[in-house]
Formats: C-alpha cells, sequence, structure tokens
C-alpha cells in the first residue's frame, strides 16, 4: 500500500439474490449493485463518486463502512484488511470512518437533544471519560461543523432546527469522534439550492483544518466542481471513468461521462452547448447486457461494443479514453 494512499478498494463486488427466475429452476438471479471497483484514496484527498441513481454509489459506502459484506474483492484501510471483520473490530473501525447520510431529517433521533444526538458516538465508543471532556468534544465538533455559538444549540431538539442546520448535527455526530475518512451520501440532496453551497463549502473546509478525506457521493457533477480532487464515474456497479476534477470536467473520455457533463446547467447563454439526453432506461443490474454495459444508450456505440467490454483508465496518467472502442 502507497504511504500516500489511506484506503485502497481492489476488485469490489457485491451481489444481492434476487431469487429464482422460474418456479422449479435451480439457478438464483443476482442483483450486480458493485461489480469490479477498484480505488486509492489519499489521506485530506476529496473523490467525488458520481453516477445515476441505481449505479452503485451507495452501496459502495456501505462495503466501506462495514455494514455490508462484499461478495468478492478486497478493502485495505491504513494498510491493513479490513474486508472480513468481526463486529468488534468493525466497532473500532467506525470510530475512524464515518458516514453523513442523505436525508438529515430521519438522521436525527427526535427525543435526543443536540448535545444528546453529538455525545452519543463518545459513549457508544467508550470516548465519553468525563463530563467536562464530553462538553469540550462535543461543543468542538458542533463549531466545526458551523453550530456557533454550540450553547445555543446545545438544549434544542431536531424539530427546531432548519434542514441545513440538522445536517450540520449529522456532520457534528461524526466530526465528534475525529474520523479520517468521511463518507458523504447525497449531503445536500434533501437541501434547499442557498444551503447547498455551504454544506459543501463546510467540508471543503474541514478537508484542510481537520485533515479529513472525503468521499462524496452525487448525482449532480456541477455541484463538487470546484470542491473535488478527483471524479469516478460509475456506470452500473462500475467504474467507468476517473480523473482529476480538470481532466473530467474539461476532456471528458467515456461518452457517458460526456452525457453527464452536457447537462450541467450553464449559467452564460453564449457558453451552453448541445445537450446529451441518453435514450431508454438503465439496464436492468440483474440481467446486464453483454460486451459494454453502457451500449445499450451509447451514442456512438458500434458493433463490438455488444461482445467486448472495456475497462476504465486513468486520465490524469493517461489521458485516452475510457471506452476503448469508442470511435473518435
Amino acid at each position: 500500500m502507497s504511504q500516500q494512499n489511506i484506503l485502497e478498494v481492489r476488485g469490489l463486488k457485491k451481489y444481492f439474490e434476487a431469487g429464482r427466475p422460474r418456479l422449479f429452476s435451480r439457478s438464483t438471479r443476482r442483483v450486480h449493485a458493485v461489480d469490479g471497483v477498484s480505488l486509492d484514496l489519499r489521506k485530506s484527498e476529496v473523490i467525488a463518486l458520481v453516477g445515476e441513481s441505481g449505479c452503485g454509489k451507495s452501496t459502495l459506502s456501505l462495503l466501506l463502512m462495514g455494514l455490508e459484506d462484499p461478495t468478492e474483492g478486497r478493502i485495505i484501510f491504513e494498510g491493513r484488511d479490513i474486508t472480513h471483520l468481526n463486529d468488534a473490530q468493525r466497532k473500532g473501525l467506525r470510530r475512524k470512518i464515518q458516514m453523513v447520510f442523505q436525508d438529515p431529517y430521519e438522521s436525527l433521533n427526535p427525543t435526543q437533544t443536540i448535545e444528546e444526538i453529538v455525545a452519543e458516538p463518545l459513549q457508544v465508543h467508550g470516548l465519553a471519560t468525563s463530563r467536562q471532556v464530553t462538553d469540550e468534544k462535543v461543543k468542538k465538533a458542533m463549531e466545526d461543523a458551523g453550530l456557533k455559538p454550540a450553547e445555543v444549540y446545545l438544549k434544542r431538539h431536531p424539530h427546531e432546527l432548519s434542514g441545513g442546520q440538522r445536517q450540520r448535527v449529522v456532520i457534528a455526530a461524526a466530526l465528534v469522534l475525529e474520523p479520517e475518512i468521511l463518507l458523504a451520501d447525497e449531503p445536500v440532496s434533501m437541501l434547499d439550492v442557498s444551503i447547498r453551497a455551504e454544506i459543501i463549502n463546510l467540508l471543503a473546509e474541514l478537508r484542510i483544518t481537520r485533515k479529513i478525506a472525503v468521499i462524496f457521493i452525487t448525482h449532480d457533477l456541477g455541484s463538487v466542481g470546484f470542491f473535488a480532487d478527483r471524479v469516478a464515474v460509475m456506470y452500473l456497479g462500475r467504474i467507468v471513468e476517473i480523473g482529476t476534477m480538470l481532466d473530467v470536467l474539461e476532456r471528458p473520455q467515456h461518452p457517458y461521462t460526456k452525457a453527464l457533463i452536457s447537462v450541467i446547467p450553464v449559467p452564460n447563454p453564449r457558453l451552453r452547448h448541445e445537450r446529451t439526453i441518453l435514450q431508454g432506461e438503465t439496464p436492468n443490474p440483474i440481467d446486464l447486457p453483454t460486451g459494454c454495459r453502457f451500449h445499450p444508450r451509447c451514442p456512438v456505440a458500434i458493433a463490438i461494443c455488444k461482445a467486448s467490454d472495456p475497462s476504465f483508465v486513468t486520465l490524469s496518467k493517461t489521458h485516452q479514453a475510457a471506452c476503448l472502442l469508442l470511435v473518435k
């Protein structure tokens, strides 16, 4: 493992059983939720994981958290293989890898005060050694999450806060354990547009002040243009293109990435370009198409695409097409 990498994912797969296709059939159908993902995350790096709903982004985050067991592959954290851990080992791991969920309205216990919510992770992990230490850590986490001064919010309940403030409480509850990786699963999709930039700016600030690596999961490529160091584009359980933010936004290679970028709103009418609207629905993850799994919707697909399945290419190293069969 590279000394710069805090997390390495190799050939990670997660298949879910989907029953049998016929009454007396012995074969079992499987949902290919994550299908061979490899990824490196460096210390204090931000990776934006982008793709349509159902492409496997959230399942990948659950695998990294240890909330799902992978079917195949390896997850290496700080040089240690964490793919298959027991409950006690995973409890210790979760102090270092924390998650921010999509819906701040469902993530918080409505009967608890904000102080109790943020302090609870310390109690679960046995870190609430004294009242004074707990109070100091809770207040610091809240203020680092933008809830200043912390005393104003400590005795409030979630229903007394706005959506943006609730999401800050969720972030504070993750920060109180001083994690090294933050998995942010669509953390702004449930918020007003005016609040989204504040939460993204907060995460950008935390990666500097707390040296936290962030995997930012989103379906909106435009929302992370100034925030992420690298972008990984997922389609049907696989990463089809990965590179620096500048590479992906200005020199996209995969036709799926080009389609995603083409629909990003552009404020200046003179800079607007033709949109690429993909035809048809995303293929069934139970019955994947042969060859390149994007070819049924690809605007430049040719006959060989139905037979050959190309792998992705890291753009920051080669700047060549991720889709090896793409005709320029």
